[in-house]
């Protein structure tokens, strides 16, 4: 089974797909050899990681670089490219076949803009439209921004139902956590829905049990991950003990073997 295959019906199993979000080739490594059956990408951790701000359409070219490298992966990658760095169907579409030319499986697309909008809704379909046609295989996981900007869930499903219409694989509406919300979201789109993991959210379980299909971790492991390297450089320079011990050099190392 090729990976994209595979990254479609990770959807469906019994349980949902949790999907952390990595941000260079040695988290995203680490989290498949942690056995984790596919890695996604943060774009604010790809983004900072270059120098350049998230969610306004400049990093293309790091994500494509990044994409490259993360197709050497054994496990099935999805990556987001915000919102597709082009408002050009076609230049869309083109982005998009790249990656699935790479042998990356899914993509994330976002529907929301730089100046804290939300792009018209069938301009949205267009682009998800445009893209399936260029590659039909590939998982588009549409994006519904409408919890960052107002809690609207009758606006959220106007506009889930617009993306599936339009060809999309599954709906990501990030910032929701209301149970009534979601159960509702599940229950009105014949998609695999994913929501983002949140600390003071619903857990796992209870996500599982309300029918959400993917859980992502979003720049939360990004952020966590930066957290852990000032403590512990905190740490050292207060001549503390660290505060999470640090894997070996040779097991980091051993995430780039061929082998």
């Amino acid at each position: 089974m090729n990976k994209t295959k595979l990254f479609h019906e990770l959807h469906h199993g019994d349980q949902p797909l949790v999907l952390p979000n990595a941000w260079d080739y040695g988290s995203a490594a680490l989290l498949a050899a942690e056995g984790f059956p596919a890695i996604g990408t943060t774009s604010l951790g790809v983004a900072v990681a270059a120098g350049l701000p998230d969610g306004t359409g400049v990093t293309s070219a790091a994500t494509l670089a990044l994409a490259t490298l993360l197709a050497r992966l054994p496990v099935p990658v999805t990556v987001d490219i915000e919102g597709g760095f082009s408002e050009n169907p076609t230049a869309v579409a083109e982005y998009a076949a790249q990656l699935a030319d790479l042998g990356i499986a899914g993509i994330n697309l976002e529907d929301g803009r730089a100046d804290s909008t939300l792009a018209d809704p069938d301009h949205q379909a267009g682009l998800i439209t445009a893209i399936k046609q260029r590659v039909p295989d590939l998982f588009i996981n549409a994006r519904v921004d409408t919890y960052w900007v107002k809690d609207d869930i009758a606006r959220t499903l106007t506009r889930a139902e617009r993306y599936t219409a339009a060809g999309a694989d599954g709906i990501f509406v990030p910032g929701l956590t209301d149970p009534d919300g979601i159960t509702q979201l599940v229950t009105t789109i014949p998609l695999p829905i994913n929501i983002l993991y949140s600390p003071t959210g619903p857990s796992i379980a209870t996500l599982a049990a309300l029918g959400v299909r993917r859980v992502s971790t979003g720049s939360l492991l990004y952020r966590a991950a930066l957290t852990t390297a000032l403590d512990t450089a905190r740490a050292v320079r207060r001549d503390n003990p660290i505060p999470v011990p640090a894997p070996p050099y040779t097991k980091i190392q051993a995430l780039t073997d061929p082998a």
